[in-house]
């Protein structure tokens, strides 16, 4: 069947929304990554409702603890997750024992068999009653014993490690973050800052160690055991919340508290699942794959760091113009994040089938799942674009009742809508990169994104203030949709099957 990269996007445009067997699989990999996305963004969503009815400056200081704790947390979890997805969904596609098959070693057993007991019994085909013999042997074991996975072993001690590490980091160097964020020290917002995020901030070893768990999942292709997990983590922050903020007056102390003990319930809920499916302790050291992890690991961690620095860079550009500017742009990006991930439940699913289409050379269905979830994603963002338009012009006071902050919003919002598609399209890529394991040139183009995007970010952002910052943004989606499109439709890397 003969394809190329241009027609990838448009092939069979018609049956995006098919039902058949790839769209049902897509579906129930997607929507529950989907939802279990949106919510954490979400429940810090309701933070920030709760939060803001304490006052502007408490928001204000919020939203910069959150965006810190955020990108530490993107830099260190966001490339194991990914590469934790697509070797365990390479593993599980490669490693399977099949029904049909033996290793020649134990074929030949049962051939040296037959020639044993020919003469006695010669109508018997011992080979092919040892193979059934085996089979279900194996079969039988199978049933009996866990599954084991040194990717799934990896991915949690490398996030037990980083999870640690980034809390001492946080804590320590609190202060000094602030301040690089244009929080100073002469500054209302540095007090409640500081506090909440070092507070936020015992809560990383679980964040990590939930989200690697997620990565394994993911990788399994089971989206729905780390949203009920979520939901449930999420629904306790969110009763939590109003009981500590305001009942026992703590404030944004009892917001942290909050936040902290729904990611330890999350992440137990989570490594308490996966320990009845797969075994989660290696039988010794040298079964870890930690340098594939780290070849692999290091490539996305220079992306990671580039896409956190741009966004980080937004909000200390938005801090450094004040409070008010701050809590409103505080506000619409996590909206602009909360509803860009749905995006990110096809790119997942996207992932975790491409992830194994490529480990069985299976091309003609690595080119069929790429155009089907790149279509589905362009169709998500028109979706989103007109719902954020028109539903954030009577939702806006949720957020806020200052109508200083309210009038900042009202100029963000529309940039909030427009930029969905274009934002569908850039996770979407990403996934389908993810998924061929095209981990170096993710991490390249990223990079030079990033570098002239904190141009476009600094020199809009000094002539235009807040408005120039939603369009630098702008102007970072956009290039990173579009080294997307030039990847696959230039047919390089392990797309070259696509100029056939």
């Amino acid at each position: 069947m003969e394809s190329n990269s241009n027609s990838l996007y448009f092939n069979d445009w018609r049956l995006v929304f098919r039902m058949d067997e790839l769209g049902i699989e897509i579906a129930q990999i997607a929507f529950p990554a989907a939802l279990a996305l949106t919510a954490d963004p979400i429940a810090s969503l309701v933070d920030t409702a709760f939060i803001g009815q304490i006052g502007p400056v408490e928001l204000a200081a919020v939203g910069v603890a959150i965006a810190v704790f955020n990108q530490a947390s993107r830099i260190a979890i966001f490339p194991l997750v990914s590469v934790t997805t697509s070797f365990v969904a390479e593993e599980d596609a490669t490693c399977q024992v099949p029904t049909n098959e033996l290793t020649n070693l134990e074929l030949e057993k049962g051939i040296r068999k037959e020639e044993e007991m020919k003469e006695l019994l010669p109508k018997v085909d011992f080979a092919e009653a040892y193979k059934s013999s085996c089979i279900s042997s194996i079969d039988q074991k199978m049933k009996d014993e866990k599954r084991y996975y040194p990717s799934v072993s990896s991915a949690l001690v490398i996030g037990g490690v980083l999870g640690i590490l980034q809390a001492t980091l946080l804590i320590i160097g609190a202060k000094p973050i602030l301040n690089f964020m244009g929080v100073n020290s002469e500054s209302p917002m540095l007090s409640p800052a500081q506090k909440y995020m070092t507070l936020r901030s015992l809560g990383a070893p679980a964040v990590l160690l939930s989200l690697a768990s997620q990565g394994v999942f993911r990788g399994f292709r089971d989206t729905k055991t780390p949203l009920y997990a979520t939901v449930v983590g999420d629904a306790i922050n969110i009763i939590l919340d109003p009981i500590l903020m305001f009942i026992f007056k703590l404030g944004v102390t009892g917001a942290a508290i909050a936040h902290i003990s729904s990611q330890y319930l999350i992440v137990c809920i989570l490594l308490w699942k996966l320990s009845t499916q797969v075994q989660l302790l290696p039988t010794s050291i040298k079964e870890l794959g930690f340098d594939r992890f780290l070849k692999s690991g290091f490539l996305l961690l220079a992306r990671v760091i580039a896409v956190t620095f741009c966004v980080t860079l937004s909000a200390s550009l938005a801090a450094r113009q004040g409070a008010i500017p701050m809590a409103a742009f505080q506000i619409c990006l996590q909206v602009w994040l909360a509803t860009s991930l749905l995006a990110d439940g096809l790119a997942i699913a996207g992932q975790a089938i491409l992830a194994g289409a490529f480990a069985k050379g299976e091309h003609d269905k690595a080119r069929i799942i790429a155009s089907r979830v790149l279509q589905l994603g362009f169709v998500l963002g028109l979706i989103l674009s007109i719902v954020l338009g028109v539903g954030l012009q009577f939702t806006s006071r949720l957020f806020t009742e200052d109508p200083r902050v309210m009038q900042l919003m009202h100029i963000g919002i529309p940039f909030v809508a427009v930029t969905q598609p274009i934002n569908s399209m850039a996770f979407v890529f990403d996934g389908i990169n993810f998924g061929a394991s095209d981990f170096a040139y993710s991490a390249y183009s990223m990079v030079f994104v990033a570098i002239l995007s904190i141009f476009v970010l600094l020199i809009l952002s000094a002539t235009y203030g807040f408005v120039g910052i939603w369009i630098g943004l702008t102007i970072y989606m956009a290039l990173r949709m579009i080294a997307g499109f030039w990847r696959i439709g230039t047919a390089r890397g392990p797309w070259s099957f696509l100029r056939s």
